[in-house]
């Protein structure tokens, strides 16, 4: 036994025996660790009366749940244990039910109340990765590398109400190598060995000889969770104090230094020195090299450290010695052997192609006729054949002519790294706290690229009035490539999510959205959109239909589902992020590419998702995003030959140009989501607080930028001065310096217009306003509250006065009457009805306008049906 000031150290056995001594536990945790904590148990002897985890993410379960269900062992999927601090009495008596004598708990990322820790009869005790009480908190193997430790482990401890400071059950250590990564720590030793000690821990429990060793306080550190902003590496430091910084930090969030004048993460910091190619490091005491072997930085007494990968701000990654490197990817020369190899692929090629003839350099894999099946022969006879060089199917999806995926096996066989680094000349402003990097370019396959005649244009930061930057005006011809387009969606939305709260503040600064609105619903519901709409990229389908033409029958007709090509997207201005989701998404899942033009006043959003595409994978040419303005950009695509569907969300003047030109270029397909006017009908039964709260937020949500926001408001006469009374009560308050003014004499609304206070509108109100009046017909489009009266009972009367307009994109009803509610939504013409509620739009339900509010639908299965084509065919066999 190793002894320290209070603690023992026990080095224990890995034996397999079957221990006679057996509990009942309940494990609460997650991930592959808490799987194998789980897995041994079992195999121990012990019962696992049920598994506490965490929900699926994404459709996907957590590890431990995937092994426990298969066994048929009760699973909780509880998104929360509390509630404002509180334990949830439901979530705690099912807990209660498994009767447990002993609580698990191998990694788990949520709060647990204390009645749930003591509980069970033996109490609970979790695994922590380092020797407590040095290092308690969430990020204990990180700090233990960059306080320099020289040994690193594990404790398992009673739980307590403190944070890791429980006593000590049992620990056991390991030396740091001098190269230790906080992967090859945890894979080498505090993995594995920490299975092991979570079932011996279980056992001593069982047998009544587990120690309870109070923790010492001498020598306890609390260290929090590192964020980038403060990952930033000091060089006025020793090496090795350099070295421990890095690779405590590595991958995430990632120590950086600023080299040449821009940020760079720093990975796999090693320690020797090369000869090399000097450069400069911001706070260095002298110039970094670029060597063979990658990046040496020298420290302040002078001694070398050795950096293997960089990454930059947008997280590509290259090799360290490829800092200069040219990212050119010209056609290889091959060698006699590498051509030898290419004839042995031809004949694996002409094996599963035997209906080609010949194959030359641009016969194509799929257009041949190969499916999923040949693509698994593929690879794996290219395996076999030539020199167990491993190929990912998705290699051949990228490759698919004969010369291509020629190509790519000699640079793999190589070793070369065939991943271009995407040059991006950034735009970036320190704001909320961190620096965002906007590209400023157009992005055309897969590059961002200057305008072939080199305009720009300048954009206007709303909250200020301040020019940003010179943004690219597109005149070049838009072209696109027939890449196979597979689910790199998913991927994407993870990069939007770790990418939030950036798009956020870019979103912000583009549009004048207030920031948490912009993290929630512009960022949030477009994450969601691409993960909803990533689950109908393999269950696009056609059907089968019985016909009757002649007798015997021997014909079938079947009907394919088929992506229209290139598709041309055009968004506003008030949501630019969400509108690009809500058409995009669907666009890509059905299989086409896309060419989208942000509105010119706010492109920063789209063009930093364009730089998202590429570290997702997305293949050159399927997403392209032209700026610049409607009448140039917005007409080309209009015109455009090539392109076989335009999605637009605007105004209805300009969606019936665009309709105009569509069909006079080459009948494309349009789908328009237009202005609106929408009516929003409160009765007197209704719930009045709500019906206020809510009406306020169907006018004012998003500073009344909503294309579904109610632009006339009907309260029923015998309400309606107390509705208006309340309305202009929470109006009146101060937010942000703003009040609202009620306005009765409506002859001088063209000259008070929205009480413009410099680039923001005041939140206003407007009473008895009568229909034929220019603000009960127009959409205002800003923080304008339209409110006329309508009789008492008069419900056939407000309904006609309601479609009375040539709008016809949302409406709502508030009423406690179940029954007046379905009469109303059935008669209100408009795609979308609200009852009792307002602005709930979900990625699942289909949105979309009738009459002069356009045609076609955003979101839900039916956005799908706008970016396909329906093919029949009838065979007679």
């Amino acid at each position: 036994m190793l002894w320290t000031a209070n603690t023992i150290i026990r080095k224990f056995s890995s034996s397999s025996a079957y221990y006679q001594n057996k509990l009942k536990l309940a494990l609460i945790g997650q991930s592959l660790f808490g799987q194998e904590v789980y897995t041994n148990l079992r195999k121990q002897g012990h019962k696992v009366v049920g598994v506490f985890t965490v929900p699926d993410k994404d459709g996907k379960a957590d590890p431990l749940a995937v092994v426990a269900e298969k066994d048929g062992t009760p699973v909780f999927k509880f998104p929360r244990w509390r509630v404002k601090g509180k334990p949830i009495p439901e979530v705690v008596e099912a807990y209660k039910a498994v009767g447990a004598e002993l609580n698990v708990m191998p990694f788990c990322s949520q709060f647990i109340p204390m009645n749930v820790i003591d509980f069970p009869k033996h109490g609970s005790i979790i695994y922590h990765p380092s020797i407590l009480p040095r290092h308690r908190g969430a990020s204990a193997i990180n700090w233990t590398l960059i306080e320099g430790d020289k040994k690193a482990g594990f404790s398992i401890f009673w739980a307590d109400d403190g944070l890791d400071t429980g006593p000590i059950l049992l620990q056991q250590e390991c030396p740091v190598e001098p190269n230790d990564t906080v992967d090859t720590l945890y894979n080498r030793f505090l993995f594995p060995e920490g299975i092991k000690a979570m079932v011996e821990a279980v056992q001593l429990i069982a047998d009544g000889k587990a120690p309870k060793i109070p923790q010492s306080e001498e020598g306890a550190s609390y260290e929090g969770i590192q964020k980038k902003s403060n990952a930033k590496v000091n060089m006025a430091q020793p090496a090795e104090v350099i070295h421990n910084w890095i690779r405590g930090h590595d991958k995430v969030p990632g120590a950086w230094v600023v080299i040449d004048g821009k940020v760079h993460f720093l990975n796999n910091s090693l320690g020797s020195v090369p000869a090399g190619q000097p450069v400069e490091v911001e706070g260095a005491s002298q110039p970094g090299l670029i060597a063979k072997s990658g990046l040496i930085l020298f420290g302040s007494d002078g001694k070398a450290l050795q950096v293997k990968n960089l990454q930059f701000e947008d997280r590509n990654m290259i090799p360290a010695s490829k800092y200069f490197s040219s990212d050119e990817d010209a056609s290889l020369d091959l060698t006699d052997d590498e051509k030898e190899m290419a004839e042995k692929i031809r004949a694996i090629w002409k094996g599963i192609l035997s209906n080609v003839p010949v194959i030359d350099d641009t016969t194509d894999f799929f257009k041949s006729g190969a499916a999923s099946m040949d693509v698994v022969r593929l690879v794996e006879e290219v395996k076999q054949k030539c020199g167990g060089v491993q190929l990912q199917n998705e290699d051949v999806y990228m490759a698919t002519t004969f010369q291509s995926f020629i190509q790519m096996f000699v640079r793999r066989l190589r070793g070369e790294d065939q991943e271009e680094e995407l040059l991006i000349d950034y735009v970036t402003k320190d704001v909320n706290n961190m620096t965002v990097k906007m590209p400023h370019q157009c992005f055309i396959n897969g590059n961002f690229e200057d305008a072939e005649d080199g305009k720009t244009y300048n954009t206007v930061n709303p909250t200020d009035g301040s020019v940003r930057s010179n943004f690219l005006l597109d005149i070049v011809y838009l072209q696109h490539n027939g890449n196979f387009w597979t689910c790199f969606v998913c991927s994407l939305a993870d990069l939007m999510e770790e990418h939030q709260e950036e798009l956020a503040t870019i979103e912000t600064l583009d549009s004048g959205a207030v920031y948490t609105l912009a993290l929630k619903t512009h960022v949030g519901m477009s994450i969601q959109t691409f993960r909803y709409f990533a689950g109908w990229c393999d269950k696009i389908q056609g059907s089968t239909i019985p016909i009757n033409q002649a007798r015997p029958n021997r014909n079938l007709t079947f009907t394919k589902k088929e992506p229209l090509g290139v598709c041309a997207i055009v968004i506003p201005w008030n949501y630019p992020l969400m509108m690009l989701a809500w058409k995009s998404a669907a666009c890509l899942a059905a299989g086409n590419t896309l060419v989208l033009k942000p509105a010119q006043v706010t492109p920063l959003t789209a063009l930093k998702f364009a730089e998202l595409t590429v570290k997702a994978g997305i293949p050159k040419g399927v997403i392209n995003i032209v700026p610049g303005s409607g009448g140039l950009v917005g007409q080309r695509m209009s015109d455009h030959p090539d392109i076989r569907k335009l999605g637009f969300t605007g105004s209805t003047p300009i969606g019936k140009q665009i309709m105009k030109s569509c069909a006079v270029s080459n009948l494309k397909k349009v789908s328009l989501e237009l202005g609106g006017k929408s009516p929003l009908i409160i009765f007197s039964d209704c719930d009045m607080d709500k019906a206020v709260r809510m009406g306020m937020s169907s006018v004012y949500f998003n500073k009344g930028e909503n294309c579904i926001a109610a632009g006339r408001l009907f309260v029923e006469e015998s309400i309606h001065d107390e509705y208006i009374r309340r309305v202009v009560s929470r109006t009146s308050e101060p937010q942000g310096g703003g009040h609202a003014g009620v306005w009765r004499e409506l002859f001088h609304f063209h000259i008070c217009l929205f009480m413009l206070t410099g680039f923001f509108m005041e939140p206003t109100v407007f009473t008895d306003v009568e229909d034929h009046m220019f603000i009960a017909k127009e959409e205002s489009f800003g923080p304008v509250m339209v409110v006329s009266k309508f009789k008492d009972g008069d419900v056939d009367g407000v309904l006609s006065r309601a479609n009375n307009t040539e709008f016809g994109l949302a409406s709502g009803v508030f009423t406690r009457d179940i029954n007046k509610a379905m009469y109303v939504s059935e008669r209100l013409e408009a795609g979308t009805v609200f009852v009792n509620t307002y602005n709930k739009t979900d990625v699942a339900a289909p949105f979309g306008g009738f009459k002069q509010s356009g045609f076609g639908k955003d979101l839900g299965e039916e956005a799908l049906h706008e970016y396909l084509r329906t093919k029949a065919v009838t065979v007679e066999y």
